[in-house]
């Protein structure tokens, strides 16, 4: 097709472009698929579930997209690194709840060091403060900023954001290594939210941009399974049989690879959730299903490339016992003749 009548809905040459709005499927804007903000989202929604709505200050970055279903959380949006400068306005004594603001890495550096954790620590705000620390300045392209923890030979890295948050006097400080947790994160945001202790209370919520960790390890992970290097990769699925096609799950994830599967069971007329090849193996589904106490029915199946002859001895032990089991309970079975 000539250049000029490439773009969508442009017609030239007599050549007719195909209108998309009829071809794809409308697409919000949302976290991406094993996107490390999206648990941190899931647990607001979790604590709010069990304590009540609180005002919620956003910010500009990804953690944004926290506005948009399945979790529309945020409230305000001021500026880049002014979650918490924002949320200033509801520091009153009198508040039955405590604000929660949220602030990305970049904008941290940005300018929310002085205007959002200064200002919390000089006017004591007694509010709860999320940084979402996912290594880069991620919204804008992945770039490194101070508390990047990949080396740069012309950039000064590795400064901790903790470090930081203390420096500027702040007492009441946790750190998540390891945002996925959904349960963690629930009960720290939970312990923010309620303890006694006066002042800002500040939560550092890590874990890598799943964007640059993929960028980074899959052609790794690539080269060595052409050099024929064991490797094993997660990956989720969900059991038809014990999934109740409630899609609970998805309202509190929002995975893009989470969707929907339809059954040949004439006695199941709703759908089953279902995670297709997009799967990176974060393994959020499973940990928003048992944080908020769903069906068991999310697994985890570890898939070897270049198997040995111990993962093969394993497999063929597996089969035999599964195949055990399969023909015990045949046997047990009830029949009936025939009439």
């Amino acid at each position: 097709m000539p250049g000029e009548v490439r773009a969508p809905n442009k017609v030239g040459d007599g050549v007719d472009a195909a209108d998309l709005i009829n071809v794809v499927p409308g697409r919000p804007p949302g976290f991406c698929i094993g996107c490390p903000e999206r648990p941190i989202f899931a647990a607001t929604k979790l604590v709010e579930q069990e304590l009540g709505n609180h005002h919620i200050a956003s910010d500009i970055g990804c953690h944004l997209f926290s506005i948009m279903p399945p979790f529309e959380l945020g409230a305000t949006t001021m500026g880049y690194g002014l979650g918490p400068a924002s949320a200033s306005a509801f520091n009153s004594p009198d508040a039955k709840r405590r604000s929660i603001s949220f602030v990305g890495d970049g904008g941290f550096w940005h300018n929310g060091l002085t205007s959002s954790i200064g200002n919390a620590v000089f006017n004591k705000n007694d509010g709860v403060i999320v940084i979402v620390d996912n290594f880069y300045s991620a919204a804008t392209g992945g770039q490194d900023i101070l508390s990047s923890r990949a080396g740069n030979k012309t950039k000064s890295t590795k400064h901790p954001i903790t470090e930081a948050v203390k420096g500027m006097g702040v007492k009441w400080l946790r750190h998540i290594d390891r945002t996925y947790d959904v349960g963690k994160m629930q009960d720290t945001l939970r312990e923010a939210l309620t303890t006694e202790e006066k002042g800002p209370k500040v939560i550092v919520a890590s874990s890598e941009c799943m964007l640059n960790r993929q960028r980074r390890e899959k052609p790794l992970v690539d080269k060595a399974i052409k050099g024929g290097t064991r490797v094993v990769k997660p990956k989720f699925g969900v059991d038809e049989d014990i999934c109740t096609g409630d899609h609970a799950c998805m309202r509190l994830s929002g995975c893009p690879s989470l969707s929907v599967k339809s059954l040949d069971d004439p006695l199941r007329d709703d759908p089953v959730a279902s995670i297709d090849q997009s799967c990176v193996g974060c393994g959020n589904c499973g940990e928003v299903a048992d944080a908020a106490v769903l069906c068991p029915s999310f697994y985890r199946a570890d898939v070897v490339h270049n198997p040995g002859r111990w993962d093969r001895f394993l497999e063929s032990a597996r089969r035999a016992v599964i195949g055990l089991m399969q023909r015990r309970r045949e046997s047990r079975r009830l029949t009936f003749a025939d009439a």
